[in-house]
């Protein structure tokens, strides 16, 4: 079965800026693909490229097999896409937004289908509101709806999580997760915040200047053994003493007296909090630390030291 993206030897330039280079990566079906890169890493071109809205230089972007360039119009319906903030018109309500997009997809779309997009995305209380009146999560939950009215297969989604709280992180997580695993849909999330694509997106790509620096699969990339547990505690000047000839000293990556950093599988963490509790130790919060992020900025640092 053929990507549902696939992109191959993809090239951009404005003027003299190369913003995109020999870029190939595939998207098979049923995945969250995770597409990372600092601000300028050439994210937001490959998106258009791949969204219609402009061609390469030269390369190739295929779309379930068949080019997009030799049919836009008809590959076009199986993709919807938010490109960074959606565009609405604030001073129509939610509904009234949704409904002008959907006429102008090359289907004829039923009120229940808006109905349904909306209970989906969390807004239908909230249809007959003016846009204007919405939060940044409700305007990115209207952008989602309005990307899925058509019912594409594929989504696009270009910085979602871009000026949500917390709470709206979490929300727009729970969604994307619902989307691909309840809805079968195919999702490529941009997204600046690391962590949240550690936590939905089974494979990824991470780009730096426009070149391809890796990909594959986040589990594979991400080894579980190389994991970072931060353990806070209250201040114990014996911490040294305590992990000096235990088994957990060789995991030890570095510590103080009020916080250790273990390098090691998170499944060993119930007997590593066991015994800390056990010799003494206060514990007051364990987490595991970014470690796509510490990863990404190694893998960039090396390429920038490289240029």
């Amino acid at each position: 079965m053929a990507p549902v993206i696939e992109t191959k030897n993809l090239n951009k330039s404005f003027k003299d800026f190369k913003a995109v280079s020999d870029l190939s990566f595939s998207v098979n079906k049923g995945d969250v693909y995770g597409f990372l890169g600092q601000n300028g890493a050439g994210k937001s071109t490959t998106i258009r490229m791949l969204a219609g809205l402009i061609f390469p230089d030269n390369g190739h972007v295929f779309i379930k097999g068949q080019e997009l360039h030799n049919n836009t119009r008809h590959l076009l319906q199986h993709i919807g896409a938010i490109i960074e903030r959606p565009d609405m018109y604030n001073y129509l309500s939610g509904w009234d937004n949704l409904k002008i997009f959907a006429s102008l997809s090359n289907k004829k779309i039923p009120n229940t289908r808006l109905h349904e997009v909306l209970e989906l995305t969390g807004i239908a209380d909230r249809r007959k509101d003016k846009v204007k009146a919405y939060s940044q999560g409700m305007k990115q939950r209207l952008g989602i709806a309005i990307a899925m009215v058509h019912d594409p297969d594929l989504l696009i989604l270009d910085e979602p999580t871009n000026g949500l709280d917390p709470q709206g992180i979490a929300e727009m997580r729970k969604l994307i997760l619902h989307l691909s695993h309840d809805l079968g849909k195919t999702i490529l999330i941009s997204s600046h915040l690391l962590y949240e694509i550690e936590h939905v997106a089974n494979r990824m790509i991470i780009i730096h200047k426009g070149k391809k620096m890796v990909e594959g699969i986040v589990g594979d990339l991400l080894h579980p053994g190389d994991t970072l547990i931060q353990v806070s505690m209250l201040p114990d000047t014996d911490v040294a003493g305590k992990l000096a000839g235990s088994a957990w000293q060789v995991y030890v990556h570095e510590h103080t007296s009020s916080a250790i950093t273990f390098k090691m599988d998170p499944a060993q963490v119930p007997q590593l909090n066991q015994w800390l509790v056990q010799n003494g130790m206060q514990v007051l919060e364990i987490k595991t630390k970014h470690l796509l992020e510490e990863y990404f900025i190694s893998l960039t640092n090396d390429a920038a030291a490289k240029d």
